[in-house]
This record gives structure tokens, sequence and C-alpha cells, in this order.
């Protein structure tokens, strides 16, 4: 009797969990999905997602028999799009001067109203489709790792963070005109790096609050200091041995040669680099990070600002546009981030999305753009077996478009109307 109750237990609770897994499965019905590694759109393909995470992708006939789809037959299906460039806990008006503003923050917002600020603009991510950010910084003592734990374990709601903690820095970070008594307030914003044997000091730090990357300023402009080559050296001889990448922010291209020479992965930024340095990353495939912004939103930022004199944004965008062109004839890796921290009273997501409509404007292809926002992004990122390409075993980050995404690229990435992270769905104003 007792052999018998156990094995009708045993039975139930199967046919329970089957029951469960039904309730968790969900299918989508894609009439084109992007394949972001092979980089081109393919037709009428079924995703089966359970729980978190992707199971399958088919065609419409493994569809099982009396199961539902979301029926995405008249969108274009994304993996979530990923910012590779934020600070989701800094933010400042376009007429404000970024170290005044800095000091101000560090000194009058408090690590609570900095995060809880911080948890909204990240929010914002999510609703334009941005599933995931590489946040570099300029966030306090860890705030970015606590507020990727908040929204890991589901406390708020916000796109996967990969954080990199206080940026690595030389003396004065990027705070200038700072009086020596008050140096040690730059100490909340940045790990400040007094020589090769301390830089391997600051990785370990980083490395115990469980950071994601590890970010260096290689140069400190409008400061005069900058890391040397050694330091840079130990910085990734460490960090790499903890299986971390190193991304480096770089304005000058001597900053951005030294960087490159002592090993770094990423270069963020490099307004001025040069061909013969553009050639030395295509070689060694280190990534650019091009944190550029599209003629509209230029026009709005110097109005902001109250700036005057508009004639120089034509020559800086006809520079950068050289630059990213150089930069993608000679096959350096290209990966989209946006940078944008200064309010120009659109939520922080759209500032972001802002991205595509630049990289469109320089030149980029639609899918080359897509790629860069997916999966090269995550190859570099160590991640692109979880997100950025839409496979069997990866995150259920999907995302679904409408309109035409080679012919009408624009209006169609900007017209998000489906998102899911982790297999839970936060929008839907599809028909």
């Amino acid at each position: 009797m007792f052999r018998t109750l156990i094995f009708f237990f045993i039975i139930l609770i199967s046919a329970q969990e089957r029951l469960i897994g039904q309730e968790n499965s969900i299918y989508i019905k894609a009439g084109l999905l992007y394949d972001s590694k092979e980089n081109k759109l393919l037709k009428n393909k079924l995703v089966h997602i359970q729980d978190t995470k992707i199971i399958s992708i088919g065609e419409f006939e493994s569809l099982p028999k009396n199961s539902k789809a979301i029926d995405l037959t008249e969108y274009t299906v994304l993996p979530g799009l990923i910012d590779a460039h934020t600070h989701v806990l800094f933010s400042q008006d376009a007429n404000e001067d970024f170290s005044e503003h800095s000091i101000q923050s560090l000194t009058m917002e408090s690590d609570a109203l900095r995060v809880l600020r911080g948890s909204k603009r990240a929010k914002s991510y999510l609703d334009q489709g941005i599933t995931s950010i590489k946040d570099l910084g300029n966030s306090g003592l860890y705030l970015d790792v606590a507020l990727r734990n908040a929204i890991n374990e589901g406390t708020i709601e916000g796109p996967r963070i990969f954080a990199s903690g206080p940026i690595l820095a030389a003396t004065g970070g990027q705070i200038y005109g700072v009086l020596p008594e008050h140096q040690n307030i730059i100490d909340s914003e940045y790990r400040i790096i007094s020589s090769p044997e301390d830089a391997k000091n600051a990785v370990r730090e980083h490395v115990n609050q469980n950071v994601d990357l590890i970010k260096i300023c290689a140069d400190n402009l409008p400061n005069k200091t900058f890391l040397t080559i050694d330091e840079i050296k130990a910085v990734v001889e460490t960090a790499h041995s903890y299986n971390l990448k190193v991304t480096a922010h770089c304005v000058t291209n001597q900053s951005a040669w030294n960087a490159i020479e002592a090993g770094v992965d990423g270069i963020e930024h490099g307004f001025n680099l040069a061909d013969s340095t553009i050639t030395k990353m295509a070689e060694k495939r280190i990534y650019m990070v091009p944190t550029e912004n599209s003629r509209d939103y230029m026009n709005t930022y110097v109005k902001l600002a109250g700036f005057e004199d508009t004639e120089w944004i034509d020559n800086y965008l006809n520079i950068m546009k050289d630059r990213l062109n150089k930069a993608i004839d000679k096959g350096v890796p290209v990966v989209a981030g946006s940078d944008n921290y200064t309010d120009i009273k659109v939520s922080r997501g759209e500032s972001s999305s802002d991205m595509f409509r630049y990289y469109f404007e320089a030149g980029m292809k639609p899918l080359d753009i897509l790629q860069s926002s997916t999966y090269i992004s995550a190859f570099h990122l160590n991640k692109e077996d979880e997100i950025g390409y839409l496979q069997p075993q990866a995150n259920a980050d999907i995302i679904a478009v409408k309109g035409d995404i080679i012919n009408d690229f624009i209006s169609t990435i900007e017209n998000v109307e489906f998102i899911m992270k982790d297999g839970k769905i936060y929008d839907q104003t599809t028909d």
C-alpha cells in the first residue's frame, strides 16, 4: 500500500512539473529573425522559450499541436540591444560644467538618492529595447554594482548591467580644478593609481567587489595627468588573470597608443585616433566604442547649452564620420555605445537610442549597426553565448520592431513594440 502511494505521488509530481513547464513555455512566431552572428535576416522562424532561456529556434511547422504562439509574423525579431557605454548614476544639464557638477553630486547627493535616480534611468533603457548596458564608472563607490544586483534579484526592473566600478585613473581623475586640500573628494568617484604595484591592488579591490570589467582613463583631459604604459600593463595583466576585460577611455592619440601597447581590450571614444593607431587596433582586434551623436542631438545640445556658435558641428561630425569609416574599412571591431549622460529633456534610454541614428548618418549599414549593438558587443564582453545572439540556451532577451529594418532603419529601430528580458515580457504593443 505504501509503495502504491509513493508511486502515485511520483506520478502526481511529474504531472505538475509538466504543467508548470507548459505554463512557463512561450513560443514566438517571427516573420523575420535577425541572426546577429551571421549578420543576416531569416524568414519565418519559431522561437521556443522556457523560463529565462531560449530552448530552440526552428520552423513554424515545429509548433506543437494545441500550443499557442505570440504572433510576430509582421515584425522583425532581434536580440535585446546593448549599449556598451553608459553612466546611469550620473547626469548633468547641458549648460553645467562637468567638474563642478561632479563635486556637487559627490558632496550634496546621498548614495541612496543617487541609486534611486539611477534606477529610474536604468529602467528607461529597457523601455527602448536595450536589455543590456555596459556601465563605465562615474558611479560612486560601486553603486553600479549595487544597482546591477538589485536588478538581477528582481527588486527593481532594468536592463542587464555589466558594471566596471570606479574608473582607474591617474592623479585627479577627470575632475579638474580641485584644490590640493580637497583631492580626497575625487577618491569617492575614481580609484587613483600611483604606481604599477598600486594598479594591481586596485584591480584586486575591484575583483573583491565583483565587477564585470575594468575601465581605465588612459588620459584625464582636461587634467594633464595620464597613466603610464607600465601602470596600464599592470592593470591589464592583473585583470586578465581574473578573466576580466579592460577598456580604456582615450581622447588623445598618444593615450590610445599607450593603452594598445599595454594590451587593453577596447578603446572608448578614440576621438583623435591617427591612421597608424587604427591600423594597430585592427591588427590586434581591439574594439572601438565610438561615442557620437546625431545631428539632431547636437542641435538640441547646443541650444540647451546656450552656445551661439554652431558652425563647428558640421566639421566635427565630418571628422568623426571619417574616423569611424576608416576603422570599419581597416577591420576594427566596432561596438555600439552612447555615453549620453547629459539631460536633453528626454528619458536616458531615448537619449541612448540616438546612437543608432548617428551610426546610420555616419554611413554604417543597418545590419552592421545591429551587429555592433548585439553580437559584437556581447562577444567583447565574453557573453556571446548568453546575450546578443538568439540561440539555444541563450538568455531570452528578445525584442521586435515593426517596419523595414533595411530600407527604413531609423523609424523602424525607434519603433520597438515587443520587449522581453529573461523570458519576461515587459512591453507588448503588437497587434
